[in-house]
């Protein structure tokens, strides 16, 4: 007897508060990176009403006018209305940026220290972190966050465009698909929160989300005549953005990666440098599971491994293919662990981290873009994994 259950994902548009700050977080960070690879950086971003408070940890060669590049970030994102309260040209900012901890940077640079066990460079903090990824879909991605994360792709595509001028910059959408034996078959409904402004009638507003942004977007076959298109449900979405709610760097942590369908070790990535295995470890359980199923080990892989602060070696490695394995789980972890290197500075190296590319990462997700930059999304590891295990 066939299983269906419903699974939902939601994303969320550029000009959402948290999304804002994470945006203006890794603008920061690739300011940095873009003069000096090794700065280290741990920028958070708060912001409501017309303010942008900045705070963190930051030591770094470069020389960055940190208020140039917000209001550069904001502009950007699309807050240049004359109806925004939020606005690119007119936001106050206050910074509160200082440098990072010595005792932290003992830890991380890799040098001997009093009381370290290892000169290597070792982590940046304790933590789990998680990778994940599934052959559903080409992005080997979850299918709800990826449907999710077209749908607000779409919104601010047209937006940018200036064909509609009554978009505004705040949105939200969010995709429920029926799985059928452990496989998407069909959307049970759309949802679709955008910011407008005020001249707009919601019914010209539902026929264009449907019309130019759901159906133009979402797998035909899957959208059936039972399909639930909501809208925005409360009827009126005209003050938004910091305006309308608070915003923080790392709130969004779901949309970020698989939209809940794999685990999360809790770390945010945006504003982090990647000497931070919050963000590095996490791209890197990406890269590994995707190249486990790109291998055709696995229909499903999670990768999972914790550090210690200062630790150079992760302190445990799993793996779970939730029984799609077809080969054991051992296998694969013997064949993964021959293959990659999981030390900090290691997966830096792997990865080629020390770059500006951070601000390609903030919106619609960290995982499933097609991007060269995106070293974390190559499957040129996959041979060499399933020769690995004797495939």
């Amino acid at each position: 007897m066939s299983r269906k259950y419903i699974f939902s994902s939601e994303s969320v548009g550029e000009g959402h508060p948290d999304k804002v700050c994470d945006t203006i977080s890794d603008a920061i960070l690739d300011a940095c990176l873009a003069q000096d690879k090794n700065s280290r950086v741990a920028c958070e971003t708060f912001a409501k009403s017309n303010i942008v408070v900045v705070g963190g940890e930051i030591t770094t060669k470069a020389k960055v006018h940190y208020e140039a590049v917000i209001r550069a970030a904001v502009r950007g994102i699309g807050y240049v209305n004359s109806d925004d309260v939020f606005h690119a040209d007119t936001l106050f900012i206050n910074n509160y940026l200082t440098a990072q901890s010595p005792d932290i940077a003992q830890g991380v640079d890799a040098r001997k220290a009093k009381g370290k066990k290892s000169a290597e460079q070792g982590a940046g903090d304790q933590g789990i972190m998680f990778g994940y990824a599934s052959d559903e879909t080409p992005e080997m991605m979850p299918a709800p966050i990826m449907f999710a994360h077209r749908l607000g792709r779409q919104l601010t595509k047209l937006r940018k465009s200036g064909r509609v001028p009554w978009l505004r910059p705040d949105a939200k959408s969010q995709v429920s698909v029926e799985y059928v034996d452990g496989k998407p078959a069909r959307i049970t409904n759309a949802v679709i929160s955008t910011q407008h402004s005020a001249d707009v009638e919601h019914a010209e507003i539902e026929r264009f989300c449907i019309e130019k942004v759901i159906k133009a977007v979402l797998p035909k076959a899957m959208l059936t005549k039972d399909t639930e298109y909501l809208i925005n449900p409360t009827g009126r979405f005209v003050i938004g953005g910091p305006q309308g709610d608070s915003g923080l760097t790392g709130r969004k942590i779901i949309v970020d990666t698989y939209g809940g369908m794999g685990r999360h070790g809790g770390g945010a990535f945006s504003g982090k440098d990647p000497s931070k295995v919050d963000r590095s470890a996490a791209y890197m359980g990406r890269w590994v599971a995707k190249n486990v199923v790109a291998a055709g080990l696995a229909a499903r892989c999670e990768v999972q491994f914790a550090y210690a602060i200062g630790h150079p070696k992760p302190v445990s490695v799993h793996v779970d293919s939730f029984g799609t394995g077809r080969v054991s789980d051992d296998a694969i972890l013997a064949a993964v662990l021959k293959t990659f290197s999981f030390k900090p500075a290691d997966i830096i190296a792997q990865l080629n981290l020390l770059r500006p590319i951070y601000s390609k990462t903030t919106n619609y997700g960290h995982f499933g873009k097609d991007d060269a930059d995106l070293t974390w999304e190559s499957t040129a590891i996959a041979a060499k994994l399933k020769k690995g295990v004797g495939k």
